[in-house]
């Protein structure tokens, strides 16, 4: 009989990585390691300019309910006196949850980055 205490196994991560799934700063290389479900998801070996990256979409497809979903492999951010910073959703969803609580809304319900 199963004790119901004892966490389950298979949610656990792996021990090790193989080296050569590793980028040059130590994280797991997606495309490498063949992680992503949709392969929109893939970061493209060949460099991209921002407008393609624009364009590229992760997801393009009907959905359960009969949407029809499109999402975006990369987010692009408007900052102010800066290049455009283009932020892939996977790879840099953290720094997108950044970017997006730094957002602020003027007294027009308007959308303020800074």
């Amino acid at each position: 009989m199963k004790n119901i205490s004892e966490p389950e196994k298979s949610t656990q991560k792996p021990d090790r990585v193989d080296s050569d799934l590793l980028t040059q700063n130590g994280k797991i290389d997606v495309n490498k390691a063949h992680l992503t479900a949709n392969p929109g998801d893939r970061i493209s070996d060949e460099p991209q300019t921002v407008e393609e990256k624009k364009n590229q979409l992760a997801v393009d497809s009907g959905d359960i309910t009969g949407e029809h979903l499109k999402v975006p492999t990369y987010f692009v951010f408007k900052i102010p006196g800066k290049p455009d910073k283009v932020l892939h959703h996977v790879k840099d969803a953290q720094e997108i949850s950044d970017m997006i609580r730094l957002a602020r809304v003027d007294e027009n319900g308007n959308r303020v980055w800074w």
